[in-house]
């Protein structure tokens, strides 16, 4: 029984791991040296005073256990020489046996780490739950938006193999600045996971919807995981986007007062709408909310409190300021230019870098002269064909509908048979069966009978496929406009951004890339939450909206004047001028002729294709 119960303590020890093992092989050795010094002591008395007593012959027995060439040199009498044969014997098995523990320990630990399943101690970092087509997007631009920060550091956690993360990272980010990524492996879910990237110490954190069906299902479990951790009601704060505009107030309720959430579909819909009547709109939100251009910043001015929103519009040379945070949180976007600014007022200002934000030296260069008078413009009846169809089809129907003036038609031509509700308002829908990548299709669909055109990507498809399938619709719809005078405008939804520079080619007037758009939001709320009411009221088309409008509505066609010139034409119309688009440049990555926060006094002449961006009611 004593014997079983010796043993059984005695293989738990050595199941430990490497700390065990190595101690086991410790005391081995320890009792080895003792052991041999005590019988050269009772054995070879004599040979003990020739070195340097039982200590020097202690230390002989060590220094051999150690290392075997040390005994070449031993001289003594037969039993000495034997006895230290016998501890340099046993020293080459313990030493052996001691690099063969400590080499599989440093191996296993290695393994371990690289499964990435430590903690991280990081403080103000920013985390990533979850691992889609996003990320790459997400890790690029908070790269950019942290270049002036001397450390920052970005942890991502999802259900995917460490190394494999950090591979593809370095593949398609590989100009990470000065922003340290690290990956670890585990589900967000699990609260023991959601340890491992210091939530508690985080700045913010994003949570990706994954590449799967039921993606809204998966954010709301990982939003109710993390309301779970914030047991006081505080910490980072939480940004997340669902598909489903009807999963909103499930996820709002699921994250809390920390959560702001976006509705990924909606905003789609909205800009796919919106840019089918001025193409660019999409360029402009793109600019707009990547770090590599101009951003919004809320910039307290007490100089300004006590005058009007109008006294602003000049007050910059290199930023614009587009709106008002009042002290209470809301947000006013292209505020009345007769509207006072209460102490306590922030304003928005459209800026490269916030640095920048200086107030002018010097008056604002305005030519009155070249100033465009007012020119009325009658809504008039629209033609607009919508090739394909998805899940946000019955969102873009019912939002055209609305924006649409009587006499407005719609055809809707897509691979599947449709059976559309009959509309009882101002726009008249058809629906027709056929195959957008089939030349002799389009030309029986008579497309250039049509004003605008919106050509929308698969869902039932891969991304990769679905993107093919639309660049083959745009050569053909291009080739087929190629003799017309005034061809049709063409607004294409893209799944992969990748396959943007590749659809260049059929120069369609403008793509919208949600999934990227909504990356860019995800991150410009991570950096700034006060944000996310800014997004909110220029996103809402009940407020006032960013429009690309000719720009011989205020300047003369072909006179030289200033942007400066151009806003106060703006402001005479109870607009917000922000930048400008030049029409030879719209096909020319990465600007696509988009121009934000221009200086305000350098010399500007458009002519009549060019476009003015301004932010207005209509």
């Amino acid at each position: 029984m004593t014997r079983d119960r010796l043993r059984y303590w005695f293989d738990s020890t050595m199941s430990r791991g490497t700390s065990a093992l190595i101690g086991w092989l410790g005391l081995a050795s320890a009792l080895l040296v003792v052991l041999i010094t005590a019988l050269v002591v009772v054995i070879a008395p004599a040979d003990v005073g020739e070195h340097g007593g039982w200590h020097g012959v202690l230390w002989m027995s060590l220094l051999r256990t150690l290392d075997p060439g040390t005994m070449g040199g031993d001289q003594g009498g037969l039993v000495f020489l034997a006895l230290m044969l016998l501890v340099t014997l046993g020293g080459i098995f313990i030493v052996s046996s001691l690099i063969g523990v400590v080499t599989t320990g440093l191996d296993n630990k290695i393994t371990v780490l690289r499964k990435g399943r430590s903690r991280i101690v990081e403080q103000d970092h920013t985390v990533v739950l979850g691992w889609s087509e996003q990320v790459f997007t997400v890790i690029a631009e908070l790269a950019e938006a942290n270049q002036s920060n001397r450390r920052s550091c970005v942890a991502i956690l999802a259900a995917k193999d460490k190394v494999e993360m950090e591979d593809a990272i370095r593949a398609r980010v590989p100009d990470l600045r000065k922003t340290r990524v690290v990956c670890r492996t585990g589900n967000p879910l699990r609260p023991g996971d959601l340890a491992l990237v210091s939530l508690a110490t985080a700045r913010s954190v994003m949570v990706l919807p994954p590449d799967v069906a039921d993606a809204d299902i998966h954010v709301l479990k990982v939003l109710l995981a993390l309301g779970s951790q914030a047991k006081t009601g505080t910490g980072p704060h939480v940004v997340a986007a669902v598909a489903d505009s009807a999963n909103l107030p499930a996820a709002r309720l699921a994250g809390g007062p920390r959560a702001q959430l976006i509705g990924a579909d909606d905003l789609a819909v909205r800009l796919l709408v919106n840019a089918h009547r001025q193409s660019g709109l999409s360029a402009v939100c793109a600019d707009l909310l990547a770090f590599a251009g101009n951003e919004f910043y809320l910039r307290p001015e007490p100089s300004m409190s006590g005058r009007v929103f109008g006294d602003t519009v000049h007050a910059y040379e290199l930023g614009i300021p587009v709106g008002l945070r009042h002290s209470d949180n809301t947000i006013t976007l292209n505020p009345a230019h007769d509207h006072p600014i209460a102490a306590g007022d922030e304003l928005i200002v459209l800026a490269e870098d916030d640095t920048l934000i200086k107030l002018a030296d010097r008056p604002a260069l305005i030519t009155a002269d070249a100033i465009a008078p007012p020119t009325p413009r009658r809504p008039a009846a629209t033609r607009t064909l919508m090739i394909g169809w998805n899940k946000r089809g019955p969102q873009i129907l019912e939002l055209l509908e609305a924006f649409a003036e009587p006499g407005s038609t719609l055809r809707v031509a897509a691979r599947e048979e449709l059976h559309l509700p009959a509309a009882d308002g101002p726009l008249r829908i058809t629906a027709t069966s056929c195959d957008p990548t089939d030349r002799d299709a389009l030309e029986a669909l008579d497309v250039r009978a049509y004003q605008h055109i919106i050509v929308l990507a698969a869902d039932d498809l891969g991304p990769d496929e679905a993107d093919a399938r639309t660049l083959v619709t745009l050569l053909h719809l291009r080739d087929l406009a190629g003799s017309m005078d005034s061809p049709y405008s063409i607004v294409s939804e893209i799944n992969d951004d990748a396959n943007r520079e590749i659809a260049e080619v059929t120069r369609a007037d403008d793509f919208v890339v949600s999934e990227k758009l909504i990356s860019l939001l995800l991150t410009q709320l991570t950096e700034n939450r006060h944000l996310a009411a800014v997004f909110d009221d220029l996103f809402n088309p009940e407020h006032a909206e960013i429009y690309l409008k000719p720009a011989t509505d205020y300047l003369q066609p072909g006179v030289t004047a200033t942007f400066a010139t151009v806003a106060e034409a703006a402001k005479l119309r109870g607009e917000t001028a922000i930048g400008y688009r030049v029409h030879d440049e719209f096909y020319r990555p990465p600007a696509y002729g988009v121009v934000l926060n221009p200086p305000k006094n350098t010399p500007l002449t458009l002519t009549t294709g060019d476009r003015v961006i301004v932010l207005a009611e209509d």
